[in-house]
């Protein structure tokens, strides 16, 4: 028999005139290997069955079950029980995201503001031709973009982020990190110039404290630090 785990999980429906802000705890016996996901799909199943939390690939590559746990932003479903030894167990929602209900945040319309305010696409005058051959990238940038590229938008960066939980408004590490992604591009034609009209302020580059929670709790583990340098360098220069 596995030991017990007591979890205490925050539940409130912004949406309900008479819901409040409380946790609820439940105790679950733990299995070999379980995760936060495994768990909080077994407590929806034996206990109640309005918890609400999301989660899509259960495998680190969607980023939809961020959640704090035990004090610290982490995927739900790459964070095993195993970790906890005191069997004490609190999941809280990501601050900085509307909270929808219970652990569920939308991440999904912020990641999409970030998106359009960055202009997170690749900017080129040149017309696409499909029957011809693609421009070439060096492999070495490429393997930059795509190192970048492995962001999973799970938000945790931003929850980590005392900035971003100051001003609403900052862009945050994961749009850093895009505009990085962008400016490295061989392909993409901007220049520092545009690159500081979109984040050249303290909504944007220059408002990084340099507290490094994001590259500190990166599920991923995204060189975060040295590209918001890498762009802070760049753009001073702008």
């Amino acid at each position: 028999m596995g030991r017990m785990i007591k979890f205490k999980v925050f539940r409130y429906n912004p949406q309900s005139k008479i819901s409040k802000p409380h946790f609820d705890e439940f105790s679950l016996e733990e299995n070999d290997g379980m995760t936060i996901f495994v768990a909080l799909n077994l407590l929806r199943e034996r206990f109640d069955a309005s918890l609400s939390f999301d989660f899509v690939c259960r495998a680190g590559i969607c980023g939809s079950c961020g959640m704090v746990i035990n004090g610290k932003p982490r995927l739900a479903c790459k964070t095993r029980t195993s970790e906890f030894t005191s069997g004490v167990i609190e999941l809280m929602p990501l601050p900085a995201f509307k909270l929808l209900k219970d652990l569920s945040v939308d991440t999904g319309n912020w990641m999409n503001a970030m998106s359009r305010r960055v202009e997170g696409w690749i900017h080129s005058t040149k017309e696409t031709q499909i029957a011809k051959m693609e421009s070439p990238v060096e492999p070495d940038v490429a393997q930059e973009v795509f190192e970048l590229d492995r962001c999973i938008e799970c938000g945790i960066c931003v929850a980590s982020c005392g900035t971003a939980l100051m001003r609403k408004d900052f862009v945050g590490a994961v749009g850093l990190n895009r505009v990085a992604r962008f400016a490295i591009d061989s392909l993409d034609e901007r220049t520092d110039k545009d690159f500081y009209d979109l984040v050249g302020d303290d909504e944007g580059i220059f408002g990084c404290m340099s507290l490094l929670g994001c590259e500190d709790n990166c599920p991923k583990h995204l060189p975060l630090q040295s590209k918001i340098a890498y762009m802070r360098r760049k753009l001073v220069k702008a």
